[in-house]
C-alpha cells in the first residue's frame, strides 16, 4: 500500500497531539498524587525523566537525498551521574526512516530501536538554553527491499541545544551523524517537543 505526503500529515499531527495530551495527562496527575516533600526530594536528587517527539530530515552522503526521519523516546537522569563525563541520561528510543523516493514514506524504510547515553551541560550566561551530546547503538531493520527484512548494526551521535520553557517543557534541536553497516554515512537534522516529569 502506498501513503502519499498528504495521508500522512495528518497521522504526523495525530501522533504529536497526542503526546502533547498525554504529558497535560501525565502532569496533572502527577501534580494531584506526589507530595511536596517527594518533589523536592526528586529535585535535589537531581533525577528528571524526558518523553521525547523528534521530527527530521535525513541527508544521505554521498549527494543530498532528503528523507524523512520520525523519533520517540524515552530518557532517564541519574543524578550520581551528573559528574560522569560520559554521560548522565540513559535513552531508549525508536526511530523511522523513510528510505525511498518518497520524502515522508515509502515502501522502502528502516526500523531502529536504539540505547544511548546523553549527557546534558549548561551553556554561558543562560539558563533558558542548554547542550547536550549524545550516542546511541541499536539494530535497524530495513524492510520493502524485495529480500525481506534485512537487520543492521547503527550507531548514531549527535550534539544538541535544549530550549527549555519552564521545568516540564523543552525544545530539542540537533545535528546527528549516522553510521549503519552497508549504508553510506548520513545526517539528520531534527527539531522535537520533551515533556520531562
Amino acid at each position: 500500500m502506498k501513503l502519499s505526503s498528504r495521508s500522512m500529515a495528518p497521522i504526523g499531527f495525530l501522533a504529536i497531539s497526542s503526546v502533547v495530551f498525554a504529558g497535560r495527562i501525565c502532569r496533572a496527575q502527577s501534580n494531584s498524587t506526589t507530595s511536596p516533600r517527594t518533589q523536592i526530594a526528586a529535585e535535589s536528587s537531581g533525577t528528571s525523566t524526558d518523553l521525547f517527539v523528534m521530527l527530521g530530515s535525513d541527508f544521505d552522503r554521498p549527494g543530498w537525498v532528503p528523507a524523512a526521519n520520525y523519533n520517540i523516546g524515552v530518557g532517564h537522569t541519574f543524578g550520581f551521574l551528573k559528574k560522569d563525563p560520559v554521560g548522565d541520561e540513559v535513552t531508549v528510543a525508536y526511530t523511522y526512516e523513510s528510505g525511498g523516493p518518497e520524502f515522508w514514506h515509502s515502501t522502502v524504510d528502516s526500523d531502529t530501536e536504539s540505547i544511548g547515553i546523553m549527557k546534558n551541560f549548561g551553556l554561558p550566561k543562560t539558563k533558558r538554553v542548554t547542550g547536550y551530546t549524545w550516542v546511541q547503538v541499536g539494530l535497524t531493520s530495513y524492510t520493502g527491499t524485495g529480500r525481506g527484512v534485512q537487520n543492521r548494526f547503527y550507531d548514531g551521535e549527535a550534539a544538541g541545544v535544549i530550549i527549555h520553557f519552564n521545568q516540564h517543557n523543552s525544545i530539542w534541536i540537533q545535528e546527528m551523524f549516522n553510521k549503519i553497516v552497508t549504508v553510506p554515512w548520513y545526517t539528520t537534522s531534527s527539531i522535537g517537543y520533551t515533556w520531562s516529569w
